[in-house]
């Protein structure tokens, strides 16, 4: 009887699931070719003819799959009203791999197919991180303090989309500001148009037509053709990537393991709202169709999104996903992101930057516990530094100032060069050192927090012990992977550990805690 049920392939509610799937990720796929076009000048056979198609052919391919689990599922328990898993790119990560892997890669190389070849590696590896997050993601739930990793993602968020967001709106006021203006009335009024319509498709969709009637953007069909990598070539560059793209690990895996927790919340969330998935099957698919992104020349992750309940209140199913997958396969196989870049205006991006951040730093407050904040507040902080870093060295030019690795593995301008940063008032003096492995730190800082926050001192500690070793090892404070017996930072952990297993070991001894304490 059950093995009869099957979803009906399209219905009224799809539309709405497809409005959401198809237009962020669009936005994203014109991130992505801002940065790597328009910011770092890499050619069109290079970002049209690998990475978009590369991004693409995995997207269509979770889509796909997650119709599998969808049809699996309604099987299993006998009902035609599942909703498809919604899929797409990992926004945190993409920014994360764009301005920490992709930029520093560029400006040190000189070469953008070397730097892509890194950036392949750094994606495949990725998604190796997210398929472990199937064996290993429970645990770290449970050991890792919710407040340091989402803490520490919107620190990623605030530093890098929502500052970028707003500073694109304003670039071009004519165009920005009412495009602004609408979309906030649907995303942050709750406000909606005659038949349901949401201000934000109004607002991208408005938003092209008027910047196209002003001549700010325009319609160029030059660029459209039959882009299919070559998954030998791919393969081959991958191969030569990982070489160069081993001294950014340190930012690869904590930003994957990120990206594999959030599809582990996102899925309890689809589960929370009636569709009973399977864990870690979604993990594995994610992790599966980023290696296979990175297989054809793509260069960021697939992640499993936020928004199932919404899209099971409007009563998707399944055919907003397998459209999705078409629509969005087929236009980077065929070019067609090359008109869209011409087309949509910057301030159309610039609002998804702006919500998506907002969305991650109200996330990290709301689901934790309000004794919590000061640790979600310290783990956002050291992404500042590797956003200051990037700023400073790309003004100063990186390539051409000559720069140091020191015994305890920090890289940084020689002394004379910065002496001359700080005299001339740039907040420098500690942000290579934190802007190496920000991420790791992140998480490491806001984990010490909450354990203290929660009076539990020998946790601390041991996570200190744990910073101690990473330091070692050059995970944190270090420009690349290696031995680093002479570190500050492993000394300055390891006797910060001591000290808290004493604190410890004096509790309700000689130290005492105070009842009902509020930091606030």
């Amino acid at each position: 009887m059950k093995s009869n049920i099957k979803i009906p392939f399209f219905k009224r509610g799809d539309i709405g699931g497809l409005t959401y799937i198809v237009t962020n990720n669009v936005i994203n796929y014109l991130i992505i070719i801002a940065t790597l076009s328009g910011v770092l000048g890499w050619p069109d056979e290079l970002v049209y003819g690998e990475v978009i198609p590369g991004v693409s052919i995995g997207l269509a391919i979770s889509c796909f799959y997650y119709v599998h689990m969808a049809k699996k599922l309604a099987r299993k328990e006998g009902r035609n009203d599942v909703t498809a898993l919604p899929s797409g790119i990992s926004t945190p990560a993409m920014f994360v791999i764009l301005y920490g892997v992709v930029m520093p890669l560029n400006y040190a190389l000189h070469d953008p197919y070397i730097a892509w070849s890194a950036a392949v590696a750094a994606c495949f590896i990725g998604g190796v991180v997210e398929f472990s997050g199937g064996f290993i993601g429970p645990w770290m739930k449970r050991n890792i303090p919710r407040a340091a990793l989402l803490g520490t993602v919107a620190g990623i968020g605030f530093i890098w989309m929502a500052t970028q967001g707003l500073f694109d709106i304003f670039s071009d006021p004519v165009i920005g500001l009412p495009i602004f203006v609408v979309a906030m009335v649907g995303l942050f009024g709750g406000y909606l148009f005659p038949k349901k319509i949401p201000p934000l498709v109004v607002a991208v969709v408005g938003g092209v037509i008027y910047a196209f009637c002003l001549g700010r953007t325009q319609v160029n069909f030059t660029g459209v053709g039959f882009y299919f990598p070559n998954p030998v070539t791919t393969f081959q560059n991958l191969m030569n990537g990982f070489i160069v793209v081993a001294p950014y690990l340190t930012i690869i895996i904590p930003i994957e393991i990120y990206n594999f927790v959030e599809t582990m919340d996102n899925v309890e969330a689809a589960n929370a709202a009636g569709d009973n998935y399977s864990v870690r099957e979604a993990q594995f698919a994610d992790g599966i169709c980023t290696m296979i992104t990175a297989m054809f020349g793509g260069i960021v992750p697939n992640t499993v999104w936020l928004g199932h309940a919404g899209l099971k209140k409007a009563e998707a199913g399944i055919g907003y996903s397998v459209i999705s997958g078409i629509l969005l396969g087929s236009a980077g196989i065929f070019g067609l992101f090359t008109f869209l870049s011409d087309l949509v205006p910057p301030a159309v991006c610039g609002i998804t930057y702006l919500w998506c951040a907002v969305i991650m730093v109200a996330q990290a407050f709301r689901v934790c516990h309000g004794r919590y904040f000061a640790a979600i507040t310290v783990s956002m902080i050291p992404p500042v530094a590797d956003f200051l870093f990037t700023q400073v060295t790309g003004s100063l030019g990186i390539s051409e100032i000559w720069t140091e690795i020191t015994a305890s593995g920090v890289n940084g301008y020689n002394e004379e060069i910065t002496t001359m940063i700080e005299n001339a008032g740039v907040m420098w003096n500690g942000i290579p050192e934190v802007k190496a492995g920000a991420i790791i730190i992140g998480i490491l800082a806001g984990t010490i927090t909450a354990f203290i926050i929660d009076k539990k001192l020998d946790k601390a500690a041991m996570t200190m012990l744990a910073a101690a070793v990473l330091s070692f090892f050059g995970f944190v404070h270090s420009a690349a992977l290696g031995f680093y017996p002479h570190s500050q930072f492993m000394i300055g952990y390891g006797i910060s550990a001591v000290l808290l297993f004493i604190l410890h070991k004096g509790n309700k001894k000689w130290l005492y805690s105070q009842e009902n304490f509020d930091y606030v």
